[in-house]
């Protein structure tokens, strides 16, 4: 792929808590700002792609274990989606040539978009991936977090022959939210890889696999806490393979509309700046909830972000 992508993935949050911190609410810094890391954007695209068939590496999964269960080490989780053995040198046996290992690595989906860190004896890599995503700030200011308190069914047990009154649970959210997350794809990441030919390098085809998971797969993940969140939002910037933007979510403002509807207002004056170097630009949104406004480029094609058909046509 001979190109660079940047963009922004925004993420609506309604009554839910997109990603929380240990003591139960929204994460935010020491300033008071709310945000959602990296991670929590990556988890719904890779069990997006896992639910799909795909290999995922970096992900949770459970083994049997005698009478008990427990999640499986990074090598059990290797050799399980490779269905292959991960053998340490010993004595004469050489073990797994490392070329297989990462030609393996490289045919996880979630290690080829986002890169890995495999830390197994006689087989330690590091690869920066091609996708990198930023931590993603809420932009709205009306945000608040609301605290429920939910009755459990069921008592503790107090002794062998009472129990006490039914415990109770805690449920923490946001009122409304708006995380915007900015993100570059830049496949010159992998060419010594593709020079040693344990990858092709990353492909037009890697591109559309994480295109399709920025615009749905945060809508598709409905745990507990994150129904209602949504992907509200998605800019798609490709340029010419040496162009190099700066974080794009610095010229993204939310304001509140009549009702429910909310604006984006979009500075995207430095694009019109490098016009001839812009290959395309397009934004997916959701125009039932949203408008947007602001200094954008002519040209710019606009998509409904469920559909995928043209907005303004």
């Amino acid at each position: 792929m001979n190109k660079r992508v940047y963009g922004i993935i925004g993420i609506r949050a309604k009554h839910a808590n997109w990603n929380a911190d240990f003591s139960g609410f929204p994460k935010s810094t020491g300033d008071g700002d709310f945000f959602g890391s990296d991670k929590a954007l990556k988890y719904p695209m890779k069990k997006m792609w896992e639910n799909n068939g795909e290999k995922v590496l970096y992900t949770k999964s459970m083994i049997l274990a005698g009478e008990d269960y427990r999640p499986r080490t990074l090598k059990e989780r290797y050799e399980q989606i490779h269905e292959t053995e991960l053998k340490q040198k010993k004595g004469k046996d050489a073990g797994t040539p490392k070329k297989e290992v990462l030609k393996n690595l490289f045919n996880s989906v979630d290690v080829k978009q986002f890169g890995a860190t495999f830390a197994e004896e006689g087989n330690n890599f590091g690869i920066t991936g091609a996708v990198q995503i930023s931590q993603g700030f809420n932009k709205y200011e009306n945000m608040s977090v609301e605290e429920q308190h939910i009755l459990s069914p069921f008592g503790r047990v107090k002794d062998d022959k009472n129990t006490d009154q039914s415990s109770l649970g805690t449920k923490i959210t946001a009122n409304e939210a708006h995380y915007f997350y900015h993100f570059v794809v830049n496949p010159r990441t992998y060419k010594d890889y593709a020079d040693m030919g344990v990858t092709e390098g990353y492909t037009e085809a890697d591109y559309n696999r994480f295109k399709e998971a920025s615009l749905i797969s945060a809508t598709a993940f409905n745990t507990n806490s994150k129904i209602g969140c949504d992907n509200e939002f998605t800019l798609f910037v490709e340029v010419e393979a040496g162009v190099y933007l700066p974080d794009l979510t610095s010229f993204v403002s939310v304001d509140e509309l009549e009702g429910d509807k909310r604006e984006i207002s979009l500075n995207l004056e430095l694009l019109e700046k490098i016009e001839s170097k812009v290959k395309s630009i397009e934004i997916y949104y959701n125009d039932a909830l949203l408008d947007i406004k602001g200094n954008i480029p002519k040209g710019v094609k606009y998509f409904n972000i469920f559909t995928k058909e043209r907005i303004g046509e």
